[in-house]
């Protein structure tokens, strides 16, 4: 069975429905890889739904909003996701009025949406293809997982394929389900960021060499690591500054306080910064440093970085370390040490040649996170899914006349 892709005039080929146990209608990366998925597979003409909690109205006539979200701490974060029991009639309602052909469920092992989906959705429509990615890794071990296997595996069963966004993230999932898993990465707007068209932000365009971070202000992504270490680096090269960029919030604004409460000059805090503009950020910056202590299966703002030809700085975590080769298209440092990132940005910084070298590799090694592609492999392995899934029916009826 091909996996059709619809001519303009036949209509949409294949029923796709995503799910995400997280609020649709806060930012994150699982449902950014959702929304743009799904943008791509509308463009080949297939038809996309997106089953997601949300928190209030929203306009997006591809959401089917199921739940009300409630923030739980999660991995040193905070996930906004639903956890009423009783979301099996909305799920079996959209299930029922859509009848997919495809159910791809985004950590699909979450509670409680994602398990309610994978239990209704074999008894709407016995020939349809449940598929789940896994995104989540984290050093240590998973409660959930540990202590839920037994329940949980009645629903793992259900997955007809699974796929996972690296190979940390494979790993830690197969410690407690194994089996095969297709690695599939998160993809990138290659063109957004490397448009040549960018213009630097002129506010910045002033001599010092900008080194750049993106992100929360939350522990785990190390910007207090990163701030400690930027002070080893700006006293040993005062023509730096460090940019930071990410949404406001309570540590946020410890951090800002603290630095100017120090009185410590070339670190400059933006918030709320648009899509629009983030590309000119990293067209703007001389270094990216990315400096988490764990908790990430691939860096999407690597990503962003690769795809900008800015040099990286990054800890050599396992989500990282899959993307970036020390010293070929990035430098990998000692994680949770402000003085090993000190060190490396040092080393760029006095270094325009390694930086030229570091940029051009990256740009070439974005191209293999390029959407296009990444989408293509999607595609392919629900072909190969569906062929699959259509046999085991074809043998199923068989067995079935047998007895007769």
């Amino acid at each position: 069975m091909a996996f059709p892709r619809a001519p303009d005039d036949r209509g949409p080929a294949v029923k796709i429905a995503f799910v995400s146990p997280y609020d649709w209608l806060t930012p994150g990366g699982v449902n950014r890889h959702i929304q743009q998925l799904t943008e791509r597979f509308e463009a080949n003409g297939h038809d996309v739904h997106i089953l997601a909690p949300a928190t209030g109205e929203h306009d997006n006539e591809r959401l089917i909003a199921i739940g009300r979200p409630v923030p739980v701490p999660a991995s040193g974060s905070t996930a906004r996701i639903a956890l009423s029991p009783r979301l099996g009639r909305q799920v079996r309602s959209a299930l029922s009025d859509h009848e997919f052909d495809v159910v791809h469920v985004h950590e699909p092992l979450m509670p409680t949406l994602p398990i309610q989906v994978l239990r209704a959705s074999r008894s709407v429509n016995p020939n349809v293809v449940n598929v789940g990615t896994f995104h989540a890794t984290k050093d240590g071990g998973n409660r959930l997982y540990s202590y839920g296997r037994r329940l949980l595996k009645r629903w793992f069963r259900e997955i007809d394929g699974k796929i996972t966004v690296s190979p940390p993230a494979q790993r830690y999932v197969s410690r407690y389900f194994p089996g095969y898993y297709n690695v599939i990465p998160n993809g990138i707007e290659v063109p957004r960021f490397a448009d040549p068209a960018l213009e630097p932000l002129p506010e910045f365009e002033d001599g010092l060499l900008n080194i750049l971070y993106v992100g929360r202000a939350e522990k785990r992504k190390g910007l207090g690591l990163l701030l400690r270490a930027f002070g080893i680096v700006n006293a040993r090269d005062p023509n730096t500054r460090l940019i930071v960029v990410g949404p406001d919030s309570r540590m946020k604004r410890r951090y800002r306080t603290s630095v100017e409460r120090e009185g410590r000059r070339g670190i400059v805090f933006v918030d709320d910064v648009s899509d629009a503009d983030l590309p000119r950020y990293y067209r703007t910056a001389d270094i990216f440093c990315s400096p988490a202590t764990g908790h990430e299966s691939q860096g999407y703002v690597l990503l962003e970085a690769l795809s900008a030809g800015t040099p990286i700085v990054a800890s050599n975590i396992d989500g990282y370390a899959s993307v970036i080769t020390d010293d070929v298209d990035g430098l990998l440092a000692r994680p949770r040490d402000p003085l090993a990132i000190a060190e490396a940005l040092t080393a760029l910084v006095r270094s325009p040649q390694r930086r030229a070298r570091l940029a051009a590799a990256g740009r070439k090694r974005a191209d293999e996170y390029s959407w296009p592609r990444v989408t293509s492999r999607v595609l392919s392995y629900y072909e190969r899914l569906r062929d699959d899934r259509a046999a085991h029916q074809r043998t199923l009826r068989a067995s079935a006349r047998r007895r007769d």
